[in-house]
């Protein structure tokens, strides 16, 4: 009995805590002028939605805690990048691609895409999806937009464009898919047989640093880059390849793989760019089971062959008490969960370095107010 009334109160604890968090920072001021998402359905918002795909879930019982309902999240209600923007005083929730236009952008876009992944190749199993080339070329097409947004008479100023875009927040999450819905299904995909995981995961993390390059180009300097989960723990990896109920361990070894490996990248390129900051979320540092969530393992919806929810089926009551909404993604109190010590890891360091989101937001203004009051020689750099 003490157990389960720890496992339900760990997460009403952390809905008052989200409250509170959204109390303090309603009215305030926006903490950064606009809030950008790269990723794939733990971020997709919307933009799966009118595509050619089953990666798509804008039906019930998906959105059943959403204010409003079915929107292309894949959870009952809000999503990670939800309660970020909500922490950084956004009055709105950052619209996707598919969805935004005119003013809007300045806000910032949400590119995220279910079922994508950094090679253009991952996830066209289920259908069509935004890979991240393309979430970056529609990044190139807002770039534009914004420029006309901000010049004279709607006329393109890119050095404005950029010194805006400077103050804003990036958000990256992506590489799951690539191993999910490509390296680990070698009847639908040859990359195995082509790479050995090692290779493979070099060419994930090569690409993915290519792109995080291009954003940096395009004005980027507070970037918050994710790792992945550890994918051997979700319900259909334990339901299809697990052995006794326990966590797939080659799954879980690439998501180690690759947040090493990213980890060390990320490294690298704060040396190259110093007039920037970029912070790694390490995913794979929660266990699922150390909350206290009452179910740690099992999906509250009745999940389909695919993972996904059944169209119209009943979930379950508790979901604050569950780690997993469907067979893949979180309920909306995990996404909290990983918000929360995102946003503020105080209690948490181990899950960002070197520092987390609000001090992220902290450290930039203070730079920008140092090199105006003492220096220009680093200003040449974000023009």
């Amino acid at each position: 009995m003490e157990i389960k009334t720890k496992a339900l109160l760990i997460p009403s604890l952390l809905l008052l805590l989200a409250n509170c968090m959204q109390h303090c920072v309603n009215g305030q001021q926006q903490k950064v002028p606009c809030f950008f998402v790269f990723g794939d359905s733990l971020s997709d918002n919307g933009n799966n939605n009118n595509l050619r795909t089953a990666a798509k879930c804008n039906y019930n019982p998906y959105g059943v805690d959403f204010q409003e309902g079915p929107s292309g999240r894949f959870t009952n209600g809000k999503n990670l990048v939800d309660f970020l923007a909500q922490f950084l005083g956004f009055e709105k929730f950052i619209p996707p691609f598919a969805n935004t236009s005119g003013s809007d952008i300045l806000k910032g876009v949400n590119y995220a895409s279910g079922a994508a992944g950094i090679l253009s190749e991952t996830g066209k199993r289920l259908g069509e999806n935004i890979h991240l080339e393309q979430q970056l070329k529609n990044h190139r097409a807002i770039y534009l937009e914004i420029a006309k947004e901000l010049g004279d008479f709607k006329k393109a100023d890119f050095k404005k464009a950029k010194e805006y875009l400077n103050q804003c927040l990036y958000y990256v999450n992506i590489g799951s898919n690539d191993y999910i819905n490509n390296f680990f299904l070698p009847q639908q995909y040859p990359s195995s047989r082509i790479y050995t995981l090692e290779r493979y995961t070099n060419l994930l993390i090569n690409k993915l640093s290519q792109n995080i390059q291009e954003l940096h180009e395009r004005g980027a300097r507070k970037v918050v880059v994710a790792g992945m989960g550890l994918i051997g723990c979700t319900p259909q990896a334990i339901s299809t390849r697990g052995t006794d109920g326990n966590c797939v361990a080659e799954f879980n070894n690439a998501s180690f793989l690759f947040n090493n490996k990213l980890d060390a990248k990320l490294n690298a390129l704060k040396k190259e760019y110093t007039d920037s900051e970029l912070i790694f979320i390490n995913s794979t540092s929660a266990s699922l089971d150390q909350f206290g969530f009452e179910v740690p393992e099992a999906p509250c919806c009745q999940p389909g062959l695919s993972g996904l929810c059944i169209p119209d089926e009943t979930p379950c009551n508790d979901r604050n008490a569950y780690v997993f909404w469907d067979a893949f993604h979180p309920s909306e109190a995990w996404n909290l969960l990983n918000a929360i010590t995102n946003y503020n890891s105080t209690s948490t360091s181990a899950f960002t370095y070197p520092m987390d989101i609000e001090h992220l937001v902290d450290y930039e203004i203070k730079m920008e107010l140092e090199l105006t009051n003492h220096s220009t020689s680093r200003l040449s750099a974000t023009e």
